[in-house]
């Protein structure tokens, strides 16, 4: 498993390309849930969401034959973005496979940041096709099979275990589960105190498939939430999941749709679903945990647009 030096050596490597983003208590959040919150805000990223740091880290690492190939990536939105600015940074060419389900802003932003955006119908032939255009001789920057990719995401929860105060449970959400399993690995190590929960959604719950399966299972994603829509999770975070990992919780789309909305009112920020989940799954852990708990929430990504957060009908 990857595991604290190794998301160290990532946090000493990307230190200059991304942002240390704030952590901070929420009042508001606090006033609505009832227990004391605490919002890891990368939503404040460079890119918009978390992935410009596993994105950097891998990019960092290639050999000058790997850069002279090219990079290939899949995705559902934001490790799209986070490739196609990350790469254009460093000089290196970037490939961008979407499904058409992506949002519009995420495949407009790759685009502009120079990449090659291949359009898929659905998330698995995304993922086909970046297979197959590695196979060709792209380098391949996959968004959670990849350790270096886990480790640079993975520095999410070094700065959340160094900048916020006494916490009892941190929620994460979960797509392929890269970001999950590189907080856990950090939390693990720096906060062993503190139980970390995963949240997915209906229609895109891959990692609790994988669970109830004993390994990582294809899934049939059907979810308007594309950036967690994962057609499966892989071997690396499944096993890191099943080992630091409490529990993952499931939620209703609706509800992570009505949790964008609260996030604005309560928490003063422009989320995307895939944070607005942590909302209905934080009242069912406090529903487990009692009032004497303190919430982390780490607030993914806020590549939603405005359009986009009208047509969810939050």
């Amino acid at each position: 498993m990857v595991g604290v030096e190794e998301l160290e050596a990532a946090a000493a490597r990307i230190a200059e390309h991304v942002v240390r983003t704030p952590t901070l208590s929420s009042p508001g959040l606090t006033a609505l849930l009832g227990v004391p919150v605490t919002v890891k805000l990368e939503l404040l990223q460079r890119s918009g969401s978390f992935k410009a740091r596993g994105a950097v880290a891998k990019l960092l690492t290639l050999t000058g034959e790997q850069r002279a190939a090219g990079v290939v990536a899949v995705s559902g939105g934001n490790h799209g973005v986070a490739v196609a600015e990350m790469s254009a940074a460093l000089g290196v060419r970037a490939t961008v496979v979407m499904p058409r389900t992506a949002p519009a802003r995420s495949v407009e932003t790759a685009r502009a940041a120079g990449a090659d955006v291949r359009l898929t119908g659905t998330m698995a032939e995304a993922f086909a096709l970046m297979e197959r255009l590695a196979a060709q001789g792209h380098t391949l920057l996959h968004p959670f099979a990849d350790p270096v990719v886990i480790a640079g995401q993975g520095t999410v929860g070094l700065e959340l275990a160094a900048d916020a105060g006494p916490l009892t449970d941190v929620l994460v959400s979960i797509g392929g589960g890269g970001l999950i399993a590189g907080v856990a690995a950090a939390l693990r190590a720096l906060r062993p105190e503190v139980r970390v929960w995963g949240v997915e959604t209906t229609g895109a719950d891959a990692m609790t498939q994988a669970l109830a399966a004993g390994g990582p299972v294809a899934v049939d994603v059907d979810s308007r939430i594309s950036t967690l829509g994962a057609p499966t999770v892989s071997p690396l975070t499944y096993t890191m999941v099943r080992e630091l990992v409490d529990e993952v919780l499931v939620v209703p789309e609706a509800e992570a749709f009505a949790g964008v909305r609260e996030l604005a009112e309560h928490a003063k920020v422009w989320a995307e679903p895939a944070a607005g989940c942590l909302l209905p799954a934080a009242r069912r852990v406090l529903a487990k945990t009692g009032s004497r708990t303190r919430l982390g929430l780490v607030i993914c990504g806020g590549n939603a647009s405005v359009a986009d957060v009208v047509a969810y009908g939050a």
